[in-house]
């Protein structure tokens, strides 16, 4: 058998355009001679649609489309297979009215061939909103004998031993045995978080073991709104040994053959957790700006890590010539700080511009005077200029059109330390998502010689340093005082993170904590820091989520709560 496999990058909710890559995918295999072509999982639709699944006309639009494919095989004469994710109508009054399902297509017409058993809602994921779980194992066989099983992304999420969370329901795998498959495929939309890659495959692995059959891994790549799926599809053979894999975080298109039926296993050490970060953080800024309808992106520029973190990964997107960076001195910016800034623009050959805010908070103190006794003071004054800058971002980003990207980090999201209507503003938090010992983590691999392939990848081609060992190597400080350092209102990041990971990802109690042997009194602190902020949280831009607990969607406290 000759399979096709197509990791596409869908745009939410557009079934003309989607089908129109699904086409373009039929046609490559057509002239591959292939017999069966997978597309991942809704791929009709893309991942997640939410409450796109709740519009009628759309799902109408859905039938037109399954139908147009059909035509454009027989106008080709083919005999291709088409698999293909749907959201297919359950016909009775019952809600939710849906079923998640992959659907064969041929010349011939269209039929659904299997729906997902496991319906994840956890997290980011809310699919028992709109699907119902099919019953039973799902098998298709081929025109040419092959059996294939079929499964459909957390139906393959069934190993408690692997896996963090495991739905209750049934073992799609294990309901698979007596149907004897020739070939397991498991059609899916995983979002991207350092431990997806590795974690998958040992899934995979398992699957194919208990099968005994080889297995293939579909997965959709591409930035929707917070959530990035990195791709990275790959088969198996029965042994759980890889014989194919496709890149990360690119659509591609691969065909496979069977024969010869000795396939040399490949040998594929696990991806740089660093560069698949850094690829990740590209495609979703790239996605969600082209997805959006923005070609220009604007920020401000400081001379710290944050923002130097940000322009390269907007460059690295978008391209220098569609950044524009802001760098906004007052007079407690360092001298350092406007020369890191300007030099860093220098090396990324982005544009910059100055504007300085001495004035405006002149104005600003003056006009508050008579209403405050007195010019503002302490945390307001402070908060008063990062909402200055604030301002002049969201100015400069509406009249030219640009998406502005907000600069700071997990560590400064999670306890507060972030100004609301200030440095919070803008349409897409890049590196909300990173704790701040991984913005020097990540910086730090910038500037070694293991990121040279991934910068030349990205067109940053700047010989020696990128970010620089001056921004690097600062002590973190917002200057809005004189001499202000991070470390005078926060812990020690290294100590901050190591307990924001536990409370945050873990979930872990203050007790606990303290059980395992942090200081009671940083505990109640962070934890104090950490949910007086939730206000400030529900006001943020969308962010890119990379770990396994981001401030996104799947985080859902309270704000008013003790």
């Amino acid at each position: 058998m000759r399979l096709a496999l197509a990791q596409l990058n869908p745009l939410v909710g557009d079934l003309s355009g989607n089908t129109r890559s699904i086409l373009k995918a039929c046609e490559h295999a057509e002239a591959g001679k292939a017999d069966l072509l997978l597309t991942p999982e809704l791929s009709l639709w893309g991942y997640p649609p939410r409450d796109l699944l709740l519009q009628p006309e759309r799902l109408h639009q859905q039938q037109s489309v399954l139908d147009q494919i059909c035509r454009e095989l027989d106008s080709l004469h083919s005999d291709l297979t088409v698999l293909v994710g749907a959201a297919i109508a359950i016909e009775d009054d019952r809600q939710p009215g849906l079923h998640n399902t992959i659907v064969q297509v041929t010349r011939s017409g269209w039929q659904p061939v299997a729906h997902k058993q496991l319906l994840p809602n956890y997290d980011v994921f809310d699919e028992r909103r709109y699907f119902r779980p099919g019953d039973g194992s799902s098998s298709l066989v081929l025109s040419n004998g092959l059996r294939l099983g079929l499964t459909i992304c957390e139906d393959l999420w069934v190993d408690t031993e692997l896996q963090r969370e495991r739905l209750s329901g049934p073992d799609p795998v294990a309901a698979l045995i007596d149907d004897v498959p020739d070939l397991l495929i498991n059609l899916a939309a995983s979002p991207f978080d350092a431990s997806k890659p590795s974690l998958r495959r040992q899934l995979a692995a398992r699957a194919a073991l208990r099968l005994n059959c080889p297995i293939v891994y579909l997965n959709q790549v591409g930035g929707n709104d917070e959530l990035i799926f990195d791709g990275g599809s790959f088969l198996l053979d029965h042994k759980g040994d890889c014989l194919l894999q496709m890149p990360y975080c690119q659509e591609w298109f691969e065909i496979w053959d069977s024969k010869p039926s000795h396939q040399p296993a490949l040998s594929m050490p696990p991806p740089d957790t660093r560069d698949l970060l850094f690829r990740t953080l590209v495609l979703g800024v790239r996605d969600y700006s082209s997805k959006c309808g923005f070609q220009k992106a604007l920020l401000g520029l400081s001379g710290g890590i944050d923002s130097a973190l940000v322009a390269v990964i907007a460059t690295a997107a978008l391209g220098p010539d569609a950044i524009t960076t802001l760098l906004m001195p007052s007079p407690w910016s360092s001298n350092g700080s406007i020369e890191d800034a300007t030099s860093l623009a220098n090396r990324l050959g982005i544009a910059s511009q100055t504007v300085p805010i001495a004035s405006l908070m002149q104005s600003f103190g003056s006009s508050l005077a008579p209403a405050l006794d007195g010019e503002p003071q302490g945390v307001t004054a402070e908060n008063l200029q990062s909402r200055i800058r604030g301002t002049l971002l969201m100015a400069v980003a509406n009249q030219q059109g640009q998406l502005l990207l907000t600069t700071g980090n997990k560590s400064e999201l999670a306890v507060g330390y972030c100004t609301l209507y200030g440095d919070m503003n803008g349409g897409l938090a890049v590196i909300g998502d990173l704790y701040k010992t991984t913005v020097f983590a990540l910086c730090d691999w910038l500037d070694s010689d293991d990121s040279s392939c991934c910068r030349a990848d990205f067109g940053l081609l700047h010989q020696g340093e990128l970010v620089g060992e001056a921004i690097r190597t600062k002590p973190p400080s917002a200057e809005l005082r004189p001499d202000q350092k991070d470390s005078d209102s926060l812990p020690d990041y290294g100590e901050l993170d190591a307990l924001l990971r536990l409370l945050i990802e873990e979930r872990r109690t203050g007790e606990a904590l303290v059980a395992a042997g942090f200081a009671p009194e940083l505990v109640e602190r962070v934890e104090t820091m950490l949910r007086r902020a939730e206000f400030k949280r529900r006001q943020s831009p969308p962010l890119l989520k990379v770990s396994p607990q981001a401030f996104g969607t799947g985080w859902r406290l309270p704000i008013a709560a003790a």
